[in-house]
């Protein structure tokens, strides 16, 4: 649906960016999915989206909390609108955490600045009332395993599930991650992205890139050794790896669509399509194979010109993937590189790359986009870039 636009907002000026984010084997098989799963019913309106990091919303050294963070709600529907965009992804579990009141995780520490103190109001109720009041879809934005990073959150609350069992998780690299090869841990996921799905009114649910973390050594060969005494046949260590993320994957999916058939469950990975391998997320099954995602939405931070890797053969190579008939693919596109010496310079060339490449996926029949992040919108050094994006789809509507 294309709205109008008011003319002084052309003129609004761009806050800072947020930062983005190569195994081989034989895919295990995977058992069928259970025919009473039911697909979420399609639309042929392309999805336009941004990306809302924990950070955009953190409110905790605010000193009225529940009004800066319903402000920045506002803030952020207006914008998008503006923008003609229609849907929100929104990070509602940074650390395994919660923006809502959950039976799994503990309140996040971005709401108060104290991990699993209650903030008082339902932040996650807030964002799909109004985001849903200007036609606005929702995808909560899930980040599976990981508890900690550095010194965020700096103390985890006492019913943080890692306080209450820290055999569900790992300390990999100085950080803290539930761990991938424990089945208390799946269930916990599982249960978390089915809650969201059974308590609100949401339309997606997404998780991001992180799964087994890069050069995590071998912190599970015990479990391995214990899995292969017990298989006559066992897996190799990757596809061990591989499969305990697909079993997630799974397991979500049919939860999710267990609570609430329309909501679609889908997962954005690394642009560069071997950096997946690293991270055991077999992103060829998971397109291929019915039963897994709804939707892949492969982050393309690339220029045109990118030396490395360019735009345009990122996407000729998630392109030529199999995929079942039932998948949606998004691209997502960096915002946060618009205007920059990213990618050696080249973003710096002309100031309608992302308007090009959004016409580019258009072509090649993608189902729509996905902007990392929302601060872009508020960023100077973006603000050329990003007007011509907003001239374009307030003035280009899709066929």
């Amino acid at each position: 649906m294309i709205r109008r636009i008011i003319p002084i907002l052309l003129a609004f000026v761009f806050l800072a960016a947020s930062a983005v984010y190569v195994s081989d084997a034989k895919q295990p098989e995977t058992p069928k999915v259970k025919e009473e799963t039911t697909k979420p019913t399609e639309t042929a309106e392309e999805l336009r989206g941004v990306w809302v990091t924990y950070m955009t919303l953190d409110v905790e050294n605010e000193s009225d909390k529940e009004s800066a963070f319903k402000s920045r709600i506002d803030g952020i529907i207006d914008d998008m609108k503006n923008f003609d965009l229609n849907t929100i992804i929104v990070q509602v579990r940074p650390f395994s955490d919660a923006l809502y009141t959950s039976r799994c995780y503990p309140w996040s520490h971005i709401l108060t600045g104290t991990q699993g103190e209650d903030p008082g109001y339902d932040p996650l109720g807030y964002i799909v009332d109004t985001a849903h009041k200007s036609d606005i879809k929702v995808h909560a934005w899930i980040n599976p395993y990981r508890i900690t990073t550095g010194n965020t959150p700096s103390q985890l609350s006492d019913d943080n599930p890692y306080i209450r069992d820290d055999n569900i998780g790992v300390e990999i690299n100085g950080a803290l991650y539930l761990d991938p090869s424990s089945d208390k841990a799946r269930r916990l996921i599982t249960d978390g992205a089915a809650e969201i799905a059974e308590k609100y009114d949401i339309d997606g649910i997404q998780f991001d890139d992180y799964f087994y973390p890069p050069d995590c050594g071998d912190f599970d060969s015990e479990a391995y050794e214990e899995y292969r005494a017990g298989t006559e046949s066992p897996l190799s260590l990757g596809d061990f790896r591989r499969d305990n993320v697909n079993k997630l994957i799974r397991s979500v999916y049919e939860a999710v669509h267990k609570a609430k058939k329309d909501t679609v469950f889908g997962i954005s990975p690394q642009g560069h399509l071997s950096n997946n391998d690293g991270l055991y997320a077999d992103v060829g099954t998971w397109c291929k194979e019915e039963g897994y995602i709804d939707y892949i939405c492969p982050q393309l931070y690339f220029s045109l010109d990118n030396p490395a890797l360019t735009f345009e053969e990122a996407l000729s190579d998630w392109l030529e993937i199999e995929k079942h008939d039932g998948l949606d693919m998004y691209i997502g596109l960096p915002a946060y590189k618009a205007g920059t010496d990213a990618d050696e310079g080249t973003w710096l060339d002309n100031e309608d790359i992302l308007k090009t490449e959004i016409g580019i996926l258009r072509e090649k029949g993608c189902q729509g986009f996905m902007l990392y992040s929302y601060d872009s919108f508020h960023n100077e050094e973006n603000s050329a870039e990003l007007k011509n994006v907003m001239n374009y789809l307030t003035t280009s509507p899709t066929q």
